[in-house]
């Protein structure tokens, strides 16, 4: 067992790496080739189901198991470092009882690791953080909003983080976005702004809000505005009409989680924002 920050096992720091996922699972297919293919993938899934907190269940042939073990492997992939865990302890385990086998030592994991921008660092038995991992939090029961919107809330950033955890950035932006179109309709309501904001889009609703606003809340809502407008264009993010096939940019896996931050900033900030209005009115 490795020793890092004992709530990553509780509150994921953030998903694995996809290409450091997938160069684990080359290391398998290469382990497996030093003995009996099918119990050697069913020794990593065992693993990596407990990682993920799930039930194991042995597969019926080498093809199923090599199935059962990707998806396990990107289960356990939503937390990073109980992931790098699961393969090492799973590594020394396979050395202790087998040892004319050959297995990656902490120099090649790090060499994954670094090669990914994995953000961390293997130093048995210490899991080193070598950058932030933590995702911007959201509240996650808005006193202000009902229990409806509270499950679209966590129901929207599970799925964002898993589309993050399974390397696609852009449906994972694409969740938050809509989460942010949908928690700005909370603004239409009789209890808040006495029933002032109109509007039935994105954009309406922040505009009115916007000419409500003073100081920082003016300026906050433009800077929303405008990466809403950026991710929504073809030329742009292109996560809600389309990517442009000559001008369009591709969407990394970086500048996904970075997007997904900001958005979830601001979904933090209009959240608070609708319990001080709400407040105000009471």
């Amino acid at each position: 067992m490795l020793q890092f920050n004992g709530n990553w096992r509780f509150d994921s720091p953030g998903p694995i790496e996809p290409a450091a996922r997938e160069a684990f699972r080359d290391l398998i297919n290469r382990i497996c080739g030093q003995g009996q293919r099918k119990a050697i993938l069913e020794f990593f899934k065992a693993r990596f189901c407990a990682a993920a907190s799930a039930e194991y269940w042995p597969s019926t042939n080498d093809r199923f198991a090599s199935e059962d073990l990707d998806r396990d492997m990107l289960h356990a992939g939503e937390n990073a470092p109980v992931f790098i865990e699961a393969f090492w302890d799973a590594c020394q385990e396979l050395r202790a009882r087998n040892p004319a086998m050959v297995i990656p030592d902490a120099g090649r994991i790090n060499r994954i690791l670094a090669d990914a921008d994995a953000g961390y660092q293997l130093d048995p038995p210490m899991l080193v953080a070598t950058r932030a991992h933590i995702p911007i939090f959201v509240p996650d029961s808005p006193p202000s909003l009902d229990v409806q919107a509270q499950a679209l809330i966590n129901e929207s950033l599970d799925a964002s983080q898993r589309a993050l955890s399974g390397g696609n950035g852009r449906q994972a932006v694409q969740e938050v976005l809509w989460l942010l179109e949908t928690i700005s309709t909370a603004f239409r309501s009789e209890q808040i702004l006495d029933g002032s904001i109109q509007g039935r889009y994105f954009n309406k609703i922040i505009w009115e809000l916007r000419q409500r606003g003073r100081g920082h809340q003016e300026q906050i809502l433009q800077w929303m505005m405008t990466l809403h407008g950026y991710l929504s264009s073809p030329t742009g993010g292109g996560v809600r009409h389309g990517v442009d096939l000559k001008e369009g940019l591709a969407l990394g896996i970086d500048e996904a989680r970075l997007y997904c931050n900001l958005i979830r900033s601001y979904l933090t900030f209009l959240i608070a924002e609708h319990e001080r209005l709400s407040r105000h009115v009471a």
